[in-house]
């Protein structure tokens, strides 16, 4: 399979479909993958053909279990602080491009020129759940679990847009509970927190019904609608959260994370 393979994209019937193409690793996104998802957004907003965006996994394992870690292998800020303890220019930099790509993708997903549903089968963590979260509507197969483990895990933290975008959707409360236990949300539970809007044995069958029946109404108020829920969001950039993010991706735990879910054991958190 090709790296292009990775995301496969095609249109049938006015519905554009973006599919995450990599069962054998759950569909983890590599930064391939989503320089991919960002030109299909502009791709979709060109083509006056497609009129609704469907996303979805490969397989019943997985709508996409996040970033895939071994992309951190060539994140320079493992290396951790100079010989004098200080972090350099560089590694600072690096953790805010990467929090400041995955801002880029969701302000593409959430500025597609057409609805967008995510429609979910299996595993739905990490940045899976920030990919639905920038989704108009969001449904899912019975079979679904939702969560944000980065504290049992890896050890990083979101970016302020992403909190922003969560609690908005579920609440501060419950964004809270599901980090701090880093449990996973049974598809019941989602519902009803208002996370999913409904529970289909077949996600993307459903989810096409209804990308075919927002085809016969009005568009400008479907458009109209998208934008004004967009507006009330709280207007936070990831560098409001840049002290949060450098104390956890240039620290010796994220480090250890990294490390220890490679090698597939427990980690042993410092807390430094």
């Amino acid at each position: 399979m090709s790296k292009s393979d990775d995301l496969v994209f095609r249109k049938r019937d006015g519905i554009g479909y973006v599919v995450f193409n990599r069962p054998e690793a759950r569909n983890a996104l590599t930064l391939e993958m989503q320089q991919r998802l960002l030109e299909l957004c502009e791709q979709v907003n060109a083509d006056a053909e497609v009129r609704a965006l469907i996303f979805s996994g490969t397989g019943e394992r997985a709508f996409t279990a996040g970033i895939d870690v071994s992309q951190f292998r060539s994140f320079t800020g493992l290396a951790g602080t100079d010989v004098d303890g200080a972090r350099s220019l560089h590694q600072e930099q690096e953790v805010m491009d990467f929090q400041n790509r995955t801002a880029r993708l969701l302000d593409a997903i959430e500025g597609c020129r057409v609805p967008t549903i995510a429609a979910i089968q299996g595993a739905c963590v990490g940045d899976g759940l920030v990919i639905a979260a920038a989704c108009d509507l969001r449904i899912c197969s019975p079979n679904a679990v939702f969560g944000m483990p980065i504290a049992r895990t890896l050890g990083n933290c979101l970016s302020m847009p992403v909190f922003a975008r969560l609690v908005q959707l579920i609440g501060a409360g419950r964004l809270a509970d599901m980090i701090f236990t880093a449990r996973l949300v049974s598809a019941q539970e989602a519902l009803a927190m208002g996370l999913v809007m409904e529970t289909p044995l077949d996600a993307i069958q459903h989810a096409e019904y209804l990308a075919r029946r927002m085809f016969e109404h009005a568009p400008l108020t479907l458009r109209a609608t998208r934008e004004a829920l967009r507006r009330l969001r709280p207007r936070v950039t990831v560098e409001d959260g840049r002290d949060l993010a450098l104390s956890c991706y240039l620290s010796r735990d994220f480090r250890e994370g990294i490390d220890a879910f490679l090698h597939k054991r427990p980690p042993h958190w410092r807390g430094e």
